[in-house]
């Protein structure tokens, strides 16, 4: 009862996953892109610190280098911009470095739709302002505050516990030899980010797996939302009925000259049916004008008896000359006999007579079950 008012019960089938994302719906966790670019920013420091600063100690030394022709043409805002081209290529390493990360965090895990062109489009609804209100003081944004207390409480209890161990040595920076102080500053400060780092990395599998509930629980199906898909699907039952309807016909259609002329059709019966026809003038042996299984069976047998075609059922027969006859060919030479029984009953019955349904015998070598594989334990 619950199901028929649209209680959403049924979790998210793959089409309506991949449809979400194509309307931007997919899964991402933010604290995963942001644990990435918080690695590889401690990553490049860690290797990249000497470069940096040998380019800004080049820089410095540049700056503070004055000769006469200094003094004549300072420029303050020239050696501004010589230090920034200096500290440039490292700075645009880390650039990239962090926006390849990102992206991959984004568009690696989650499965289809991961990026689409459209979601590039501006949309009205992103800059409402009803509905970042909504947002915020939603279920969403009350879920999101507690995720963001919930990471200054981590990542301070990280700080802190680094700090107690580390400041001390800290506070002394200055009092002895400034490169080997600077040198232990820089590294202290890269362990910060690696062990901050790491606080962000367990964050990330913490939130990962809570995005992906979150998803599937917002895009859960009622039961009449699954019919509405699996109709859409396999096509509503109304439209697959009206071109089977279609297609029969059509076959119908085709088969109508051969069942006119066929002078008696075989049947299984419901499964197969052979029109046969015998003129002596044509040929020497009956021949098959038109055989089906199915519907095409079943339209054979409908225009039999329209045009008034005597139906007769003999399983073991109609599956041997469907079998093994083609269209437009005459029967196998073994079933002469069997088929030729038939014909003088049917004639018999052109003219009147009531003659008695003929036994027929089909040699074992000719019995065939449904599926076309020989069988000689099937009687005629």
């Amino acid at each position: 009862m619950s199901e028929d008012a649209g209680e959403k019960t049924f979790a998210p089938s793959a089409k309506r996953l991949r449809d979400a994302a194509q309307k931007g719906d997919v899964l991402r966790s933010r604290e995963l892109a942001t644990a990435g670019a918080t690695l590889v920013a401690a990553a490049w420091l860690m290797m990249a610190g000497p470069w940096v600063l040998g380019l800004l100690a080049e820089a410095v030394r540049s700056g503070f280098t004055w000769d006469r022709a200094s003094l004549e043409n300072f420029s303050p805002g020239q050696l501004l911009i010589n230090t920034t081209l200096a500290v440039l290529p490292p700075i645009a390493v880390l650039g990239v470095a962090v926006i390849i990360v990102s992206v991959a965090s984004q568009l690696g895990p989650g499965g289809e739709g991961r990026w689409i062109g459209g979601n590039l489009a501006p949309k009205a609804s992103r800059i409402n302002p009803m509905s970042g209100l909504k947002r915020m003081f939603g279920a969403n944004g009350w879920i999101e505050m507690g995720k963001g207390l919930a990471k200054v409480a981590l990542l301070g209890t990280i700080a802190y516990s680094w700090g107690k161990s580390n400041i001390p040595q800290l506070s002394r920076l200055g009092r002895g030899d400034m490169v080997e102080q600077l040198a232990y500053g820089w590294h202290q400060i890269v362990m910060l980010l690696f062990v901050l780092s790491g606080g962000l990395v367990v964050i990330a599998f913490i939130d990962f797996p809570v995005q992906w509930v979150r998803r599937n629980f917002r895009l859960k199906m009622s039961m009449q939302e699954m019919r509405d898909e699996h109709k859409e699907a396999e096509g509503a039952p109304e439209k697959k009925a009206a071109q089977k309807e279609r297609q029969r016909k059509i076959a119908m259609g085709g088969l109508i000259p051969a069942v006119k002329d066929a002078q008696f059709i075989l049947t299984n019966p419901t499964h197969f049916s052979v029109a046969l026809s015998y003129d002596p003038d044509k040929a020497s042996a009956p021949i098959v004008l038109a055989k089906g299984r199915g519907d095409k069976a079943l339209a054979m047998r409908e225009l039999a008896a329209e045009y008034q075609v005597p139906v007769l059922e003999y399983p073991a027969l109609a599956r041997s000359v469907y079998y093994t006859t083609r269209e437009r060919q005459v029967i196998r030479e073994e079933l002469y006999v069997a088929v030729a029984a038939i014909l003088a009953f049917v004639f018999a019955l052109k003219r009147g007579e009531h003659p008695a349904r003929p036994d027929v015998n089909v040699p074992l070598t000719l019995r065939f079950d449904t599926d076309g594989r020989l069988d000689p334990s099937i009687t005629a």
